[in-house]
C-alpha cells in the first residue's frame, strides 16, 4: 500500500517527489491537495499529469480513512471511532482502534484527538489505561482524525486529550502538530493546539524546548504518595519534579500551561489537598481546571459533590491560583474524560463499549 501520504512533511513529501522523478515543485502541490484542498484520492488532484497520478496511485495512498462508528451526545457531542493498523513486534499487525471526540461550543470546535491505541501509564481511574497499550499510530492516524470528521472543515482547537499519552508517542505528535501549524499544512497557529500529560519529564523537556503549543499536566493530587496509588508515573516522575521543570520556562507570553485536576469524593478534595496544591502553584502563571470525575465500573471513588467542587475552586482562586471547574461533555456517549475505549470486534464494523445505553451506528 506504501507511505500514507497524510503524514508527511514538506521536507518528506519533497523526498518522495524526488523518488519518483517529479519535478521539485510537486511536492508543494501535493500538500496543497493533502491539507488545504484536503483531496481524499489521486484523481483529484487535477494539475498533476495523469502519468503522475498513476505512479502515486502505485506507490502511496492518501492515509485517509472514514470513521468506522459514530455517536452523538444530546449536548451535540460526537464521538468517532476510527480503525489503525498498529505494527506491533516488527511484522505482526493488530487491528486497533482510537476514538475522537468533537465538542461544539458557540463558534468554537474543538477536537479531542488520540495519539495512541490504548495507553501504558495504567492511571486506575481512566478507561484507557484499564484496556492496556495496543502500540502507537503514526502521524497520518492522528491527522485523519482532523480530515475525517464531520466537522473537519469547522475546527477552530484542538486538544491531545484523546486515548494515550502523547509525550509517550512524540514522534508521531511533533510531526502531526508540524503539519497542522505549517503554512504549507493546515496554517494553524500553535494557540490553537493544547498538547496533554501526565508528566513524562524528558520528552516534556522536548516538547516545552521544541513547541510552541499549550500545555496540560493531568495533575489530579498534589501529594506524591497519594498520586502514586492512582497514577504509577509518579514513581519515575514525582509531580513537584513535574511542576519544578515548568517554572524554568516563560508563561507570561501565548503559551500557556493548566493543570487538570479530577475531583474524587473522599480522596482529594478536601481543604487539605487545595492547600497543598496552592503551594505546590504558588508563583506560577498557570490555571487550574477541576473536572468532575465519571464513573467507570469497579472503582471505589465517586465524583465530588457541586458543593464541594465549588469551594475547592473558590479557595484556590482566593489564593492567587485561577481555578474554573469545567463543563462536561458527552458523558451519555462515553466521551467524556477518562471513558475513551476504543474497542472493535475483529470480524465487524461495529463498536463495543463495555458501559450499558452506548448507541453505535455504521
Amino acid at each position: 500500500m506504501g507511505l500514507a501520504l497524510i503524514g508527511l512533511s514538506l521536507e518528506e513529501l519533497q523526498r518522495e517527489a524526488g523518488f519518483c522523478g517529479f519535478k521539485p515543485f510537486v511536492a508543494r502541490q501535493l500538500a496543497d491537495w493533502l491539507f488545504v484542498k484536503r483531496a481524499s484520492s489521486f484523481d483529484e488532484m487535477t494539475n498533476l499529469s495523469k502519468s503522475a497520478r498513476e505512479i502515486l496511485k502505485k506507490n502511496y495512498h492518501i492515509g485517509r480513512e472514514a470513521p468506522a462508528g459514530e455517536a452523538e451526545s444530546s449536548d451535540g457531542t460526537r464521538k468517532y471511532l476510527f480503525k489503525v493498523c498498529t505494527p506491533l513486534g516488527g511484522s505482526l499487525v493488530e487491528e486497533s482502534a482510537i476514538e475522537s471526540v468533537a465538542i461544539p461550543d458557540g463558534d468554537r470546535a474543538t477536537l479531542c484527538v488520540s495519539s495512541q491505541a490504548g495507553c501504558r501509564m495504567n492511571c486506575k481511574f481512566c478507561m484507557t489505561g484499564r484496556g492496556g497499550f495496543h502500540g502507537q499510530i503514526s502521524a497520518a492516524d492522528i491527522i485523519n482524525q482532523f480530515l475525517s470528521v464531520k466537522e473537519a472543515e469547522s475546527l477552530t482547537n484542538a486538544v491531545f486529550m484523546g486515548m494515550g499519552e502523547p509525550l509517550d508517542n512524540y514522534d508521531s505528535v511533533c510531526k502531526a502538530i508540524e503539519i497542522l501549524t505549517a503554512p504549507w499544512g493546515f496554517g494553524w497557529s500553535p494557540k490553537r493546539i493544547t498538547v496533554s500529560s501526565i508528566g513524562v519529564i524528558p520528552a516534556l523537556k522536548r516538547y516545552l524546548d521544541e513547541q510552541k503549543c499549550h500545555l496540560a499536566i493531568s495533575l489530579h493530587n498534589p501529594f506524591g504518595e497519594e498520586r502514586v496509588q492512582m497514577m504509577p508515573v509518579e514513581k519515575a516522575y514525582p509531580i513537584k519534579d513535574v511542576v519544578e521543570l515548568i517554572r524554568r520556562y516563560d508563561w507570561s507570553g501565548q503559551r500557556r500551561v493548566s493543570f487538570e485536576y479530577t475531583m474524587f469524593a473522599g480522596w482529594n478534595d478536601d481543604k487539605r489537598h487545595a492547600d497543598a496544591l496552592i503551594r505546590l502553584l504558588k508563583g506560577l502563571e498557570c490555571r487550574v481546571n477541576l473536572i468532575r470525575f465519571h464513573a467507570i465500573p469497579d472503582f471505589k471513588y465517586g465524583t465530588s459533590s457541586q458543593t464541594v467542587m465549588e469551594a475547592f475552586r473558590d479557595r484556590l482562586n482566593a489564593n492567587g491560583i485561577t481555578c474554573t471547574i469545567r463543563a462536561s461533555r458527552g458523558e451519555d456517549i462515553f466521551a467524556a474524560c477518562g471513558l475513551l475505549a476504543g474497542e472493535m470486534r475483529r470480524t465487524e464494523v461495529n463498536y463495543l463499549h463495555n458501559l450499558e445505553n452506548s448507541k453505535y451506528y455504521d
